[in-house]
C-alpha cells in the first residue's frame, strides 16, 4: 500500500483492494465505498494517535524539566547562590526556543533567572497540551466517521442481501 505526502493512502487504491465478491450491483459498490472511506477515516485516526503519543512523551519531558527547575530555584535561593542549568536542559530549551537568562552567558541561575525559565517550560507545557486536546477532538472526528461509514457499508451490504433474498424466494 502507497501513501501521498500527507500519509493518506489514495481511494483509488483502497477501493482496489477491497473485495466484496462476484456483484455489481449498486448497493454492493456502495458498500465497497464506504469501507474504502472507513479504512481512510482509520489511517487518519491512527496518525493523529501517533502524533498524540509524540505529544504526551514531551509533555512528560515538560514535566521532569519542570521539576528540576523547581528543586535548583529552591536550592538557589536558600543558598543564597547560583545552581547551574544542566545540559540536557539547555539542550531542551535551545532546540523548541524557550527563554532562558543568558545574561552571563553561562547556565548559572539565581531564584528570579529560573522563574524564566519557570515560567517558559510552564508556557510550553500549556501549548502542547492544547495541541494535545485539538488532536483529541480530531482524532474523534475521524473515529465518529469511520463508524458512520462502517454502519453504511453494513447497512448497504444488507439491502443487497435481502434483495437477493427477495428475489430467491420469490416475493
Amino acid at each position: 500500500m502507497t501513501t501521498d505526502t500527507s500519509g493518506v493512502t489514495p481511494l483509488k487504491e483502497i477501493l482496489s483492494m477491497i473485495d466484496l465478491g462476484p456483484t455489481s450491483s449498486v448497493q454492493m459498490a456502495y458498500a465497497k465505498l464506504m469501507l474504502a472511506q472507513s479504512m481512510i477515516c482509520k489511517n487518519s485516526a491512527e496518525q493523529k494517535m501517533d502524533q498524540i503519543e509524540q505529544i504526551q512523551e514531551e509533555q512528560s519531558k515538560v514535566a521532569e524539566f519542570l521539576s528540576q527547575a523547581r528543586v535548583l530555584q529552591e536550592e538557589a535561593e536558600t543558598g543564597k547562590k547560583c545552581t547551574s542549568m544542566p545540559s540536557d536542559m539547555v539542550e531542551f530549551f535551545t532546540k523548541y526556543d524557550l527563554a532562558y537568562d543568558t545574561a552571563n552567558n553561562d547556565y548559572a541561575h539565581d531564584k528570579d533567572q529560573w522563574n524564566v525559565a519557570i515560567q517558559s517550560l510552564t508556557n510550553y507545557q500549556e501549548s502542547i497540551s492544547n495541541q494535545t486536546q485539538t488532536l483529541m477532538v480530531y482524532l474523534q472526528d475521524f473515529i465518529s466517521q469511520y463508524n458512520s461509514y462502517l454502519q453504511g457499508a453494513n447497512s448497504a451490504v444488507q439491502e443487497a442481501s435481502d434483495v437477493l433474498t427477495s428475489i430467491a424466494t420469490g416475493r
